[in-house]
């Protein structure tokens, strides 16, 4: 009887722990290197943001109060992301946009600090950017993409 018991509760124990439970996809993307390539390629705080999905201090990033023209793109694969006419201050002390540039951001769920949050990555090497609220101005679109400065990089126009 006792066999029988142990052989249940391990029959038990196998079939609640199946692989098919497991959520251990990994999405992939055009441009794909390894953990070591990119931290070779990016800064320290770049590595965070982007790969670790990490958060920047509020009000730290020069790109913040920046009203240069240009194209804001991905630090980790220059991937063209937001445009700077879409940019405004939304005082939250983060680059803010209210529109991506089409097929390039991608977006998933963030659940890391208890409630669910609509996250924001590059379509293109999946490097995490921020978060999207719908808080944004009302006249456009009504979205504010709340975006890490270390994300991304400012490519000016020439106007």
């Amino acid at each position: 009887m006792k066999k029988i018991i142990l052989l249940t509760l391990i029959s038990l124990f196998f079939s609640c722990n199946s692989s098919a439970q497991k959520n251990e996809t990994k999405e992939t993307f055009p441009v794909t290197k390894t953990d070591a390539e990119w931290k070779a390629q990016l800064t320290k705080e770049q590595y965070y943001i982007l790969r670790e999905a990490g958060t920047e201090r509020p009000f730290s990033s020069p790109l913040n109060k920046n009203y240069e023209k240009g194209v804001y793109h991905c630090a980790a694969c220059n991937t063209p992301l937001f445009k700077s006419e879409h940019k405004f201050d939304s005082g939250t002390g983060w680059p803010s946009f209210d529109r991506v540039i089409e097929g390039n951001v991608a977006f998933g769920t963030d659940t890391k600090i208890g409630y669910t949050r609509d996250e924001e990555h590059c379509a293109t090497c999946g490097g995490h950017l921020g978060h999207v609220f719908n808080d944004g101005p009302k006249e456009t679109t009504g979205k504010r993409h709340c975006i890490n400065g270390d994300a991304l990089k400012l490519v000016a126009s020439k106007e």
